[in-house]
């Protein structure tokens, strides 16, 4: 069962035309082929998202709108920017405690972008396939989106090509997974975790904490809430 955390909104319009920007992170060689393919319907989705919103919404700002912006109208200036795919970890496995957090991480085949207006990260979108084709299902997670975009600036690399977004839904939980040089991986616990596992922000000196200080609070909240969910 998925958690929903970050009251996200369906998106249902489609039009394509308008030109937005990308930057493509997070993302390696092996999924370029199917990154390229979500980042064109991120652009195209986001296109008619903004034009919908601007002819039928302007000036004015729906409550819950799912974008961190104050007027319809800043839509004008918003470019899909990062992108990159959720990994997930078994709740079975996690119990089980058959591995540790890199090694029992999957991909989910949902990727989410960055939204920037003028260099400010205001949301997602989220992208899955259906049918074989690439949709945008939600825009929102702006808290998340700014706190990801400032700790991937931390601890990413020059491509973010080190770093792996994790989502473990049934602990509410988000982690920034970070590989150093060495090919060990420590994780940056992002604001749902931290106040799903009561967690400090900073583990060490540079922020980050190991996978086995995680893994018995990971494992506390996902037993709590399979419980209260049976």
């Amino acid at each position: 069962m998925r958690i929903n955390f970050d009251h996200t909104v369906p998106n249902k319009t489609r039009l394509t035309g308008i030109v937005v920007g990308l930057a493509l992170a997070f993302s390696s060689t092996p999924l370029l082929a199917q990154s390229k393919a979500s980042i064109s319907a991120a652009e195209r989705d986001l296109a008619a998202y903004v034009q919908h919103n601007i002819q039928h919404k302007s000036g004015t700002l729906p409550d819950g709108f799912p974008l961190a912006i104050s007027d319809v109208q800043d839509l004008k200036d918003a470019r899909i920017g990062h992108g990159f795919q959720i990994y997930t970890v078994d709740p079975k496995e996690l119990l089980a405690g058959r591995g540790d957090i890199h090694s029992m991480a999957r991909p989910t085949g949902i990727w989410r972008f960055l939204i920037n207006i003028n260099e400010r990260v205001v949301g997602l979108a989220t992208l899955e396939q259906i049918n074989g084709k690439w949709e945008t299902v939600a825009y929102g997670g702006a808290v998340l989106a700014q706190d990801l975009e400032t700790s991937a600036g931390i601890y990413g690399n020059a491509d973010r090509s080190n770093i792996r977004f994790i989502r473990i839904y049934q602990a509410q939980s988000d982690l920034l997974e970070v590989n150093n040089k060495e090919g060990g991986s420590r994780f940056a616990p992002l604001y749902s975790a931290r106040q799903s596992l009561l967690l400090q922000r900073s583990g060490k000196d540079d922020g980050l904490l190991d996978g086995s200080e995680l893994l018995g609070p990971l494992q506390a909240a996902v037993k709590k809430n399979m419980d209260a969910n049976n």
